[in-house]
């Protein structure tokens, strides 16, 4: 549909526009998906970036191939700031089916660009405190290309073009960005190249600027590298020394092992081509866990990439895992649930679902990273602790954190060696037979819960053992006798209960005087420098507690609670998963009374306003 020609220039606001805003803005591009948006979007992010500007880019897509609407959020902050923000600041907009829609969303004094040649301007019209922009892409293109498949592809180079002109945006860096993301093919990086000149010059002749928004050149990423969750995970599953993978795809965990199988080709190819990494892509998620069992029961550093739904799946295994003390590595990217719920849609849905994965008493060790860099580190040590403790250990990322782009400071190559924990070898089983002893597989000689186990290959005469997961004893002979039932689950939650010290401990931000803490773990901790600003300048001092894994540090928590009036739990889910759990770990005080929750489920990352107006509700009237 073609707009009416009565609106062929900016419209400014009646009301005055405000000062100058440098490097603090948010820009939304509303499309379609398949359109060839994502390239578009991506270099303009990467300008940003390579602007020295602190941003983020996140892809809201739907969970279809083609077709359904699409939001590419690029986030730039002077502060450091990252996480979506609440309120737009810029719109692109692409897409006729949400047009009004993301029009009639918008805040007053916020910016609009769009296609003209498509959507029509009635939506902006019926607005009087908008700042608007209509470019007419389709035109801007027609000495650029006349096949019509081709405009469809390069319009958005079009719109980066504009936007790169109006916000001052360094050219030199757009052509950059554009050479890069097309790499060696020289006809591409020419036809968008051209078709960014008539976006860039159609700005400078017919747009004068109105908003006040702009950027400049920092130098506050220097060093810095901008790469997603899944992908620094997948680098450090290689450098925590993994060696196999089963697993189905299901987004938004694919990308992960896809990461790892390219890296693994690359660093695991020995001299004669031979690559030391098996991947297997299995029926299910069922078999892809069995498959990664038995790997670790072998003695590789065995690893599954899954969703929730997967994680449902994997219910049965999981239990063997944890019953018959087999080391495994679950890395759960959360979506929106139940069921298939949304499958392009972020949200930390599986928390409880992870850490008491499977019927019968089981808590597992789980694992929550907030930024690539924890992505990274945390992939890498959850080898570590798995075959320490001899059980499956979760690694739970999200959609936000693990398919969108993020700054991060380039990962380093690891200190120390692998910790296998305690394998038993030939000559420590003569040892235990000189002294008259024997050997058990689910004996605890050292009084931590953890046994000794032997590898295959250990050709001693009493390495050999029967892995079951039905009733056992010490000697992992098969019993239904009640007594040996309860030792065994009793010493199993012992070496649980250890690890409640030596996994990753909660990081502590604390403020003179402040009688508020705060909550949050993994992707929401995104937020939460934004939102302790702002609640600080709403005079509330926040001290925040980070947690970083389950089961929870006990002496920790009751500290925590003791020294403040009230704490808000943040997360992003409905029920106050995490919530629940430190609810178990403090029953017994009377700390659970100054619990206090913010929760957000939208599907949508969740954002700083939404964290301190959370927080502010709460808080007793001033």
């Amino acid at each position: 549909m073609n707009p009416p020609d009565t609106m062929t220039r900016p419209q400014p606001p009646r009301e005055k526009a405000p000062a100058t805003i440098v490097n603090d803005l948010s820009i939304e591009v509303a499309t379609v998906n398949g359109t060839g948006s994502q390239s578009a979007n991506n270099i303009l992010a990467k300008s940003l970036f390579r602007m020295g500007i602190p941003m983020s880019a996140k892809n809201l897509f739907p969970s279809n191939i083609q077709g359904l609407p699409t939001w590419f959020t690029i986030r730039a902050n002077k502060n450091g700031y990252t996480a979506r923000k609440k309120e737009l600041d810029w719109l692109v907009g692409m897409n006729a089916t949400t047009w009004e829609k993301d029009v009639a969303g918008l805040r007053p004094g916020a910016v609009v660009m769009w296609n003209s040649n498509e959507l029509p301007d009635a939506p902006v019209k019926a607005r009087n405190d908008l700042i608007a922009y209509p470019v007419p892409m389709g035109d801007c293109l027609k000495s650029v290309a006349a096949d019509a498949k081709l405009k469809k592809m390069l319009i958005n180079m079009v719109y980066v073009g504009a936007v790169t002109h109006l916000l001052g945006i360094e050219e030199e860096v757009v052509l950059k960005a554009i050479a890069d993301n097309f790499k060696s093919k020289q006809k591409a990086v020419d036809i968008n190249v051209a078709a960014l000149r008539t976006g860039i010059d159609y700005a400078k002749a017919s747009l004068p600027k109105h908003d006040p928004y702009r950027v400049e050149r920092m130098n506050a990423n220097g060093g810095k590298i901008l790469i997603e969750g899944n992908t620094i995970a997948a680098l450090g599953c290689l450098m925590g020394g993994a060696t196999v993978m089963g697993w189905y795809p299901i987004t938004p965990s694919s990308s992960l092992a896809e990461a790892l199988i390219s890296l693994a080709k690359k660093h695991r190819t020995d001299a004669e081509g031979n690559i030391r990494f098996a991947d297997v892509q299995c029926e299910d998620e069922l078999a892809s866990l069995g498959l990664v069992l038995g790997a670790g029961w072998a003695g590789a550093r065995s690893m599954t990439t899954t969703a929730g739904p997967g994680i449902s799946l994997m219910n049965e295994f999981v239990g063997l895992g944890y019953y018959a003390e087999i080391p495994a590595v679950i890395f759960d990217v959360q979506r929106v649930g139940p069921s298939t719920g949304l499958p392009t849609r972020t949200a930390q849905g599986d928390v409880t679902a992870a850490a008491f994965c499977s019927h019968g008493d089981t808590e597992h060790l789980v694992l929550h990273p907030c930024s690539p860099e924890e992505c990274y580190d945390f992939a890498r040590i959850a080898f570590d602790y798995s075959e320490q403790y001899q059980t499956p250990v979760f690694v739970l990322l999200d959609l936000d954190l693990g398919m969108n782009f993020w700054m991060a400071e380039p990962p380093a190559y690891p200190s120390e060696g692998f910790k296998r924990g305690k394998v038993m070898t030939p000559a420590r089983l003569d040892e235990i037979k000189a002294a008259g002893k024997k050997w058990g597989r689910y004996l605890d000689v050292d009084g931590d819960g953890i046994p000794w186990r032997t590898l295959p290959g250990n050709a001693h005469p009493d390495a050999a053992y029967f892995t079951r997961g039905s009733g056992h004893d010490e000697f992992a002979r098969y019993t239904e006798d009640p007594d040996a039932y309860r030792r065994n689950m009793d010493r199993i939650k012992k070496k649980i209960e250890g690890s409640r010290k030596t996994l990753p401990q909660p990081i502590l931000d604390a403020v003179p005087g402040a009688k508020v803490g705060l909550i949050a773990y993994g992707s929401t901790n995104i937020a939460m420098r934004e939102a302790r600003d702002q609640l600080a300048a709403a005079g509330v001092k926040t001290d925040y507690l980070r947690l970083r894994a389950t089961p929870l540090p006990t002496d920790v928590l009751e500290e925590f609670f003791r020294t403040h009036d009230r704490v808000y739990v943040i997360e992003q889910n409905r029920d106050g998963q995490m919530e629940l759990m430190i609810r178990q770990v403090l029953r017994t005080s009377g700390a659970v009374d100054k619990i206090r929750a913010v929760r957000h489920y939208t599907g949508f990352p969740i954002d700083a306003r939404s964290v301190s107006d959370g927080v502010l509700a709460g808080e007793p009237k001033r």
